[in-house]
């Protein structure tokens, strides 16, 4: 029996061995990853896991597909959810930037700590806004849902066993190989003829378009792994000859603690395609569009951190209009500095970062303070950051960006159609989690974890601001439901 984690680990397995068939330069990018893992463990062997266990990090990937519809959508959500993996977030990667690109996204990914522990496989999953007017009429709209209509990406077969999966958690050997197969089958790159003239007219809007809608078939975008030293690995590609997009999308390289999202990737390759054209004849041909990422986590934000990020970024989009690459990092860099806490310690103070806390080993003599910053400087507790397990809409759509031969086209002037997580939800017949409140949770579980075995009550919410009160004693229930008029005992919720 494969239970849901077997099988997502299963599945992680099969879609890597499959792509670095097709994509010989991802292996390339799996084997200097590693490389640059160990060697940073060998370099900092008391920081090196702080982010991570390095078995967790060196085994992590996470995947990029997109789809066309809604039917598309809902069909690969249950392949998804029999890996135990279920929608987060909602990107709209949608917009007037030069990097816009007609799509809206979410991940799919364990929400559990325990199952993230496990196999913390995600894939980013797009599906193209044929309706969006502001890059296509609805003549074209029409050719292309009609187009899309016609094509079946998950069959009955695989979805029924994935069905199966999930209400059961879980297949037997033989079903779970047979579903493994066929799931892996659904990804990969088909030999199929493309339609010459119908991609190339999707292409000149976006080659995101034609890569969905221009294509009888979706496979893998690229596949990510995670290293604990980004600028390494770029440095370490670059030198065997491999082509790399002009920067690292997200934060930059700086002395304080890395948060969120790192990225970078090498760049498209051409890939041999078969192309029919006009006259019914096919020829050979290449088409770019899959390439190889990696990526490099930090520690996730809260939303007054995400707030400080957002300006940040703008701050440096402002003061780097016009800078070589270089020269926005170094902009990028400055900002930093002038604005984030240098130290874990100040990211927590300031409310700006998620942690969780559990009692320390060896627990000091005496009684335990009151305030949560006192228990971790006292050595009653010990603070873990939270790892970012999500994703930044305007890196993915920098990263895609970068491997595309042109920006597209786009008419500003009109109107988008409108796209939330609740249009997403619906489509898939599925909840989408709000990623913090993922975090949220994780941190509250050890915060109550931690006072359960001193047999005391928390209401925390910043670690400058959380508390501690005696297990006997009025205390707020924890999710602000107040037990008691003692306004002592009131959470931050609930003032």
């Amino acid at each position: 029996m494969y239970d849901t984690h077997q099988l997502r680990a299963a599945f992680a397995r099969s879609l890597s061995a499959m792509y670095g068939r097709e994509v010989p330069a991802y292996m390339t990018l799996v084997d200097t990853s590693t490389a640059v893992n160990a060697d940073y463990v060998a370099a900092h062997p008391d920081t090196a896991e702080r982010l991570g266990r390095i078995d967790r990090v060196t085994a992590e990937r996470h995947g990029a597909i997109r789809v066309g519809t809604a039917r598309e959508l809902a069909r690969v959500a249950q392949i998804f959810a029999a890996l135990g993996m279920e929608p987060v977030g909602f990107y709209d990667l949608r917009g007037d930037a030069a990097t816009s690109l007609p799509i809206v996204s979410t991940a799919f990914r364990p929400t559990t700590p325990e199952a993230l522990a496990i196999n913390p496989f995600r894939v980013f999953t797009s599906v193209l806004v044929t309706d969006d007017r502001r890059y296509f009429d609805r003549a074209l709209q029409a050719e292309l849902d009609s187009f899309l209509a016609g094509r079946e990406l998950f069959g009955d077969d695989v979805v029924a066993l994935a069905a199966r999966a999930e209400a059961e958690g879980g297949l037997p050997d033989a079903d779970a190989a047979a579903f493994l197969a066929a799931a892996t089958a659904c990804f990969e790159l088909t030999t199929e003829p493309v339609e010459r003239a119908w991609y190339t007219r999707l292409a000149a809007i976006s080659g995101v378009a034609a890569d969905i809608g221009g294509v009888p078939r979706t496979h893998i975008n690229h596949l990510t792994p995670r290293v604990l030293d980004i600028d390494d690995l770029y440095a370490r590609m670059s030198a065997q000859g491999i082509a790399m997009i002009d920067e690292i999308q997200g934060p930059p390289a700086w002395e304080g603690p890395d948060v969120l999202l790192r990225q970078t990737s090498f760049k498209a390759l051409a890939e041999r395609r078969r192309f029919r054209e006009a006259d019914g004849s096919v020829v050979d041909g290449t088409l770019s569009v899959r390439f190889g990422e990696v990526e490099q986590r930090g520690i996730a934000l809260t939303p007054a951190g995400r707030d400080l990020y957002d300006r940040m970024i703008v701050e440096v989009d402002e003061r780097a209009a016009g800078l070589s690459p270089e020269g926005r990092h170094d902009v990028k860099l400055a900002v930093w500095r002038a604005h984030l806490p240098a130290s874990e310690q100040g990211l927590a103070d300031a409310g700006l970062a998620w942690f969780e806390y559990a009692p320390a080993a060896v627990l000091p003599e005496g009684v335990p303070p009151t305030r949560l910053d006192a228990l971790v400087a006292g050595g009653w507790l010990v603070r873990t950051p939270i790892v970012y397990e999500d994703f930044l809409p305007r890196s993915a759509a920098g990263i895609f960006a970068s491997n595309l031969d042109s920006a597209g086209s786009r008419d500003t002037t009109r109107e988008g159609s409108h796209r939330d997580e609740a249009w997403l939800a619906e489509a898939m017949g599925r909840r989408v989690h709000d990623p913090m409140a993922l975090y949220a949770a994780q941190r509250q579980a050890s915060l109550e974890a931690a006072a359960s075995a001193w047999g005391v009550a928390i209401a925390a919410d910043a670690e400058h601001s959380g508390h501690l009160w005696p297990d006997s004693g009025p205390r707020v229930k924890p999710h602000g439901d107040e037990t008691t008029d003692d306004p002592r005992h009131t959470s931050e919720a609930t003032r």
